[in-house]
C-alpha cells in the first residue's frame, strides 16, 4: 500500500502571517480569536452537498469543529483534522491547508470555525475533503487551500483549549464513521518483524504495523520528516492514541508525538497461525472424460475440529517429473471438522456442472488440472508431505495410478493421510483398466461426488 497522502511535505512554504523580518527576532503568529461567529451547520449538511463530482460550495453556512491534528512534530502537514465534538463526537473532517507550522494558530483542542462558502468540497478514496483546487492529468481535485485565503475561512474561537478525549475502540471495530476521529486502541503492539526499526524511512512515508493480541492489524503511517522518524519502535504492549484515516477500505492511524504511545505492557504470546494434522487426505480426484472443464481435486478433514490452511501446499509433479510443476497455496482458507475442500481449475464451469461453487478456484494448469497421469502432494506449513498420490519421477500412464477420463475415489475406510503412495487405498477408474484399475471411463456429474464423503 504505498499511496501519496497530502499531509507529508514535498516543498515546505513557510508563510509569514505578520510580515516577514531578516532575522529570528520576529513576532509570533498572531493570537487573534473570533468571538461573534457561530455555527449555523453540521457537517453531515455538508457532506450531502456532495452529489459525486467536485463542487464549490455556494450554501453561506458555518460549521465548528475541535482540532485533533497537529504538525508540531512533522508527521502532519498541509491538513487540519477536526471532529464536532471534543467528547462524543458523531462526525470526523479533514480541511487541506497551505500552512506550515499551523499548531501555532490551531493546536489540539482548539476549537475552529469554518466559513466554507467558496471552498471546495470532494471526496477521494472515499474521504471527504475540502479545501482549494489543483489540477494534475487533466482532473481538477481538492487541494490545499492558500496561505492568503486561510484567514478569510478558518477563524479561532475564542474558546479555551480543551482536552479532546479520543474515542475508545479495538481493531475489530474500527469503521467509516470513525474517519478523522482522535481514537485509543488499547492492548496492541509492533509485529515482531519490525522491532528494531525506526519509525519511518528518512525522509519517507513509511508503514508500520500493529497488530492485537489476536492478530488483527491496523497500519501506523510515519513521516520520514516527523522528529521522531529515527526513534526505535517500542517493543512492549499497550495503549496508542491517533487521528484514524482511510483509504478505500483501508484504515491507517497517524500518532501527532511520542505521547501518543504508551506500550508498558508484557508482549502478547506468540500468536500460533500455522498447523499441522495427519486426518487431512486426498478423498476424490477428477478427470472427466467429457469435459476438462469439470475437473477437481477434493480434500477431507476426519479431524473433529476445523483446521486452518494457512501455509499448506499442493504440489504437481507432471508426468515423470522430479521437480514441482505447479502448486496451490491453501493460506487464507479453513477446512471445516468431517467436511470436504473442493478446488477447481475452472470455477464458473464447476457451478455449471455440478450445482454449486467449489471451495477454492484456481487457474488451469495448476495441481487441480491434472490430466490423470501426474502426481500430486499434500504439505503442510512445516514442510511434511502430509498424503500422495502417485509416485514422484513415474509417469502415471499405464500404472495404478492412472485416472486419466476418470476417477480417483479414496475408500472409506482411510481416516489419514499417507506419504506413501498405497494402491490398496484407492479405487480408480480410467480408460485403460491397467495395473488394477477399472476401465471405465468417467462423465460429469453423474460420476462424481464433489462435496460428499
Amino acid at each position: 500500500m504505498k499511496r501519496s497522502r497530502v499531509f507529508f511535505p514535498v516543498v515546505l512554504v513557510f508563510v509569514c502571517l505578520t510580515g516577514c523580518v531578516k532575522n529570528q527576532d520576529f513576532d509570533p503568529i498572531s493570537n487573534t480569536c473570533e468571538a461573534n461567529l457561530a455555527a449555523n451547520a453540521t457537517f453531515a449538511d455538508v457532506k450531502a452537498l456532495y452529489q459525486g463530482e467536485l463542487l464549490q460550495i455556494q450554501e453561506d453556512w458555518v460549521i465548528e469543529g475541535y482540532v485533533v491534528s497537529s504538525d508540531r512534530a512533522g508527521n502532519f502537514f498541509s491538513v487540519l483534522h477536526f471532529q464536532d465534538s471534543p467528547t462524543n463526537a458523531t462526525e470526523g473532517f479533514q480541511m487541506e491547508i497551505d500552512l506550515f507550522e499551523s499548531h501555532l494558530l490551531f493546536e489540539p483542542g482548539s476549537k475552529i470555525l469554518i466559513k466554507i462558502k467558496g471552498l471546495y468540497l470532494g471526496q477521494s478514496r472515499d474521504v471527504f475533503r475540502l479545501g482549494g483546487t489543483f489540477a494534475a492529468f487533466g482532473t481538477t481535485n481538492v487541494g490545499r487551500l492558500p496561505a492568503l485565503k486561510i484567514h478569510e475561512h478558518v477563524f479561532r474561537s475564542c474558546d479555551d483549549i480543551v482536552s479532546v478525549q479520543p474515542r475508545e475502540t479495538e481493531l475489530t471495530e474500527l469503521d467509516d464513521g470513525l474517519t478523522n476521529f482522535l481514537v485509543k486502541i488499547d492492548n496492541v503492539e509492533f509485529v515482531e518483524d519490525e522491532l528494531g526499526l525506526p519509525f519511518a524511512e528518512p525522509d519517507e512515508e513509511t508503514e508500520r504495523t500493529l497488530r492485537d493480541c489476536h492478530g488483527n492489524e491496523l497500519v501506523l503511517l510515519n513521516s520520514g520528516f516527523a522528529d521522531f522518524q529515527a526513534e526505535r519502535l517500542p517493543e512492549g504492549n499497550g495503549w496508542i492514541t491517533g487521528v484514524l484515516i482511510r483509504e478505500n477500505d483501508d484504515f491507517q492511524l497517524v500518532i501527532r508525538n511520542l505521547e501518543d504511545i504508551g506500550f508498558s505492557n508484557e508482549r502478547c504470546e506468540e500468536i500460533v497461525t500455522e498447523f499441522t494434522s495427519t486426518e487431512i487426505f486426498f478423498s476424490e480426484l477428477a478427470d472427466p472424460e467429457n469435459n476438462t472443464g469439470a475437473r477437481f481435486v477434493e480434500l477431507y478433514n476426519a479431524a473433529d475440529e476445523p483446521l486452518d490452511l494457512n501455509g499448506w501446499t499442493l504440489r504437481r509433479y507432471t508426468n515423470a517429473n522430479t521437480d514441482t510443476g505447479s502448486t496451490i497455496d491453501f493460506s487464507g482458507f479453513t477446512i471445516a471438522a468431517q467436511s470436504t475442500f473442493v478446488i477447481s481449475p475452472n470455477a464458473s464451469e464447476f457451478e455449471n456442472v455440478y450445482g454449486f461453487s467449489p471451495d477454492m478456484g484456481v487457474s488451469t494448469n495448476s495441481p487441480a488440472d491434472s490430466n490423470g497421469d501426474d502426481n500430486l502432494e499434500l504439505v503442510d506449513p512445516f514442510g511434511t508431505v502430509i498424503d500422495v498420490f502417485g509416485i514422484i519421477g513415474e509417469d502415471g500412464s499405464g500404472t495404478n495410478h492412472e485416472f486419466e477420463d476418470g476417477r480417483a475415489l479414496r475408500n472409506i475406510d482411510v481416516a489419514q493421510g499417507n506419504p506413501i503412495y498405497t494402491f490398496a487405498e484407492w479405487t480408480i477408474y480410467n480408460d485403460t483398466g491397467a495395473a488394477g484399475t477399472i476401465d471405465q471411463p468417467q462423465n460429469a456429474p453423474d460420476d462424481f461426488s464433489p462435496g460428499e464423503r
